[in-house]
């Protein structure tokens, strides 16, 4: 009765701050998800748009999080449950529809080329290649040290047809990328200090 008396004790000093760290965690997680699905713009940080890929593994765990301290936060053990499963209720079906959209229309684009710009380690493009019906190659210029490295849109080429596939680029300075097509077209844009290109090419 009494190991029993005082293991009841500890569970209640510790079911507070165990469900505070719990919350920390949940908004912690949630704020990262949500920084993924917001870094897609220009000039975003490559950091951030790495969390992309694990958006929907930040939320589930958020989710769990949130869940875990709504059950132990709560002083009236009457409302625990009602509420968690309220947490579950909501939660896990956005989860599911936003899993569903991510593996509809998600970014599964895949690096197929890196190169540094010449004479410059803080500068490289990226070639990527995805699409869902035809293939799409899209080329970015990565520029500044991790954790600021930051990305730029420089051209992407659907390959609706042969010719406006990419067949090559590179860099023709340390601040101009060349891009050509199958068909022969001949792109060059130019890199401002920052990294922000001068223009960005679509083809297709």
């Amino acid at each position: 009765m009494t190991t029993s008396f005082w293991g009841i004790m500890n569970f209640t000093r510790y079911r507070r701050p165990a469900a505070f760290l719990l919350l920390t965690v949940a908004v912690v997680l949630g704020a990262a998800a949500v920084a993924g699905l917001d870094s897609g713009g220009e000039g975003a940080l490559v950091l951030l748009l790495g969390l992309r890929e694990y958006v929907l593994l930040l939320g589930w765990l958020a989710l769990a999080a949130l869940t875990g301290a709504v059950l132990l936060g709560l002083p009236k053990s009457s409302l625990r449950v009602p509420l968690g499963t309220m947490v579950l209720v909501v939660g896990v079906p956005t989860l599911l529809l936003g899993s569903f959209a991510s593996a509809m229309f998600g970014d599964s684009d895949e690096d197929v080329k890196t190169e540094a710009a010449p004479g410059r380690g803080d500068r490289r493009f990226v070639v990527t290649l995805g699409g869902f019906f035809d293939p799409v190659w899209c080329v970015y210029v990565h520029h500044g040290s991790q954790p600021l490295e930051r990305r730029w849109s420089v051209g992407c080429f659907n390959g609706d047809s042969d010719d406006n596939a990419l067949r090559e680029t590179v860099w023709t300075a340390p601040d101009r990328i060349r891009m050509t097509t199958e068909g022969g077209a001949v792109h060059e844009v130019t890199i401002a200090p920052g990294g922000r290109p001068d223009r960005v090419v679509s083809v297709g």
